[in-house]
């Protein structure tokens, strides 16, 4: 999920076993949905500093680029499997690719398209996140949640089974969803559980305002509209 600098919610509906889904839904603040262009298996959205949406498409290893005009472009391709994305301060891209592979890395494509690798190693990423300090935070279905520095230097940030996705509110504490529970960590480590006994939470987005419940596919709505978590249908690995 990822909220607009409008208060606008979209929603990745990836492809499930079935062929169900592959759209983008858009909800307003009152509640009102729609579909926006999208590529045919989208998994994972971010906005850019300039409001234009990312989009990464888990079958074909496209990301694809909706920009604020309305204009559906592809941006770069990534394979295998792209799984997540964030933007730092400067404009990087990173995704998280090769999901379900055994040879799951990070990778960091600058506004003109140029790609590297920033990291390797991984296991199942499910979630990438930056804090105000500028370093990558990433859910690694391992149980570990790891912090990168801006120079790509790793640690163990904490551990928890089946972290799925990672979010920050503006006072810098880290939120992660992890099976049925969410869990807040403070800037300095402290854990506690924010919310729980919801079926599979899966996705984070962070905004500040109240967000009416638009339909029962909102699974939680926590303390005013701060954390929305839906859960999706984790798609099986295709090559």
């Amino acid at each position: 999920m990822a909220f607009d600098s409008a208060g606008n919610l979209f929603v990745a509906n990836s492809l499930d076993d079935a062929g169900v889904g592959g759209y983008v839904t858009k909800i307003t603040p009152g509640g009102v949905q729609s579909t926006i262009p999208s590529g045919p298996d989208p998994k994972a959205l971010a906005f850019n500093s300039s409001g234009d949406l990312f989009e990464t498409d888990y079958h074909s290893g496209n990301i694809y680029k909706y920009s604020s005009g309305g204009v559906l472009s592809i941006f770069a391709t990534v394979t295998p499997a792209p799984q997540a994305l964030a933007f730092n301060s400067a404009g990087d891209l990173f995704v998280g690719t090769g999901y379900g592979s055994g040879n799951e890395s990070i990778t960091r494509i600058t506004p003109n398209g140029t790609q590297s690798t920033f990291a390797t190693g991984l296991s199942y990423i499910t979630g990438l996140a930056f804090s105000s300090a500028g370093d990558l935070f990433e859910a690694d279905n391992s149980g570990n949640i790891y912090e990168f520095t801006p120079g790509g230097v790793r640690s163990t940030f904490a551990s928890l089974p089946n972290p799925n996705d990672l979010a920050f509110n503006s006072a810098g504490d880290l939120f992660v969803a992890a099976g049925g529970d969410i869990y807040k960590y403070t800037p300095g480590g402290v854990q506690s559980t924010f919310a729980s006994g919801i079926n599979a939470a899966q996705g984070l987005a962070v905004q500040g305002v109240t967000l009416p419940v638009p339909e029962p596919s909102l699974l939680a709505l926590v303390s005013g509209g701060i954390i929305a978590s839906f859960m999706y249908r984790r798609p099986r690995f295709r090559a």
